[in-house]
């Protein structure tokens, strides 16, 4: 009858430990994966339709960027996802406002730069932000 009542103090610490340590490895966002993804996979056209969206509504250019070319898309997966985008973009003739049959520019205006995008989604609500940005002429 003894033994019986000191195991019960022992199963309740036990407990507790395993709880802290859950609680603890949930704080720290472990990752579930990361791995690259290809353009078809899913969500990954509105995260970049979101990123062209918002460099050309925080850019000071007078015309629009498009993507040129996908260099590499890395999806991270925690307590949301993260895309991390590497993209070529080019200016077309569309001004801030125009953004259907764009061209490219060509000539004295063309400008081709690399991008890279840190996007956090939550795409079954529709929630981008931009967590980084890095744009050099290309």
């Amino acid at each position: 009858m003894m033994a019986r009542s000191q195991q019960a103090p022992r199963l309740l610490l036990a407990i507790l430990v395993v709880l802290v340590a859950v609680t603890y490895q949930a704080g720290k966002k472990t990752f579930i994966s990361v791995h690259e993804v290809s353009m078809s996979g899913s969500y990954v056209s509105s995260a970049m339709q979101f990123v062209t969206s918002q460099f050309n509504k925080e850019s000071d250019e007078q015309y629009n960027f498009r993507i040129v070319r996908v260099l590499k898309i890395l999806k991270k997966v925690t307590d949301h996802m993260e895309y991390h985008l590497t993209l070529e973009m080019r200016r077309t003739t569309c001004q801030k406002l125009e953004a259907i049959n764009c061209t490219f520019q060509e000539g004295e205006l063309y400008k081709q730069i690399h991008c890279y995008f840190s996007v956090h989604a939550i795409p079954w609500f529709e929630k981008y932000k931009i967590l980084n940005k890095t744009c050099n002429d290309g």
